[in-house]
């Protein structure tokens, strides 16, 4: 499956483009019958709504990122490199002069701070662009120009700038810690990714430690506004369905070694 189809197809596992789907497809099935198409147009709402309240989508969310709680730098084990993904900033495309930070750019703020508090030597910036996207503005630069502004000598950071997704952040990065002997690496990702992302750095030979970041789950108070729905709330739930069908999705193409591979095969 190429990597533009995979993007298509994952749109339809998406709450509003399913719940769209479904709204549609109550109109066309009018001529069977008001039972049939009143309950095909329920089944819709709920599917927009649910994901939509930030009271589920907050659920769905921590069930990824309480994973791995957050801890001070200071907590984090020594290792050979940081290794930090992309997918948080955008380069300085015309008419942008300087990279914009989109909302995960906490991962190359938090890689800068680790290599601030000596806890590697070495940063690896993994991040390319999607092969449709101009080639031209890859992401493992603007990370490097990130971190250097914030302190991080530009020759303490290495450029991966070949990968498209997770599982090319993991292989080709698994190229350099093999070239250059590393034993272990600090992985710095998005808490809502680290499951997927951690899976496939150690499958692919890789031993790396979670160093979680960009935790969007937050202590609220609960209140009946949490039940009525939000744009906010539905994108906040959409990515964590997108993170649960990508690890199933990387477990079937066998890209990760999940705890069901593990037990089968008598690994540990």
């Amino acid at each position: 499956m190429s990597l533009f189809l995979s993007k298509v197809l994952s749109l339809l596992i998406h709450p509003l483009s399913l719940g769209l789907l479904l709204l549609v497809g109550a109109g066309l099935a009018s001529s069977l019958g008001w039972r049939i198409s009143s309950t095909i147009f329920g089944l819709g709402l709920l599917v927009l709504w649910v994901p939509s309240t930030p009271l589920v989508s907050d659920w769905i969310r921590g069930t990824l990122e309480s994973r791995y709680p957050p801890a001070p730098v200071e907590e984090a084990p020594p290792a050979n490199a940081i290794v930090v993904l992309g997918g948080s900033v955008g380069a300085p495309r015309p008419p942008r002069v300087y990279p914009d930070l989109h909302e995960a750019a906490d991962r190359v703020w938090h890689a800068a701070r680790l290599y601030r508090a000596g806890k590697a030597p070495l940063i690896i910036a993994s991040g390319g662009a999607l092969p449709w996207k101009d080639q031209q503005f890859r992401e493992a630069p603007v990370m490097q120009r990130l971190l250097t502004s914030w302190g991080v000598p530009a020759d303490s950071v290495v450029l991966e700038s070949s990968s498209a997704n997770t599982y090319e952040n993991a292989t080709r990065t698994a190229e350099i810690v093999e070239e250059r002997g590393f034993d272990r690496v600090l992985l710095v990702t998005s808490a809502l990714h680290m499951r997927r992302a951690l899976a496939t750095f150690r499958s692919a030979g890789v031993d790396a430690l979670p160093a979680a970041t960009d935790y969007q789950v937050v202590e609220r108070k609960p209140t009946l506004l949490r039940l009525l729905p939000s744009a906010g709330a539905l994108a906040g739930s959409t990515a964590a369905i997108r993170e649960y069908v990508g690890y199933w999705v990387y477990d079937w193409r066998g890209w990760i070694v999940s705890r069901r591979k593990r037990a089968g095969t008598g690994l540990q």
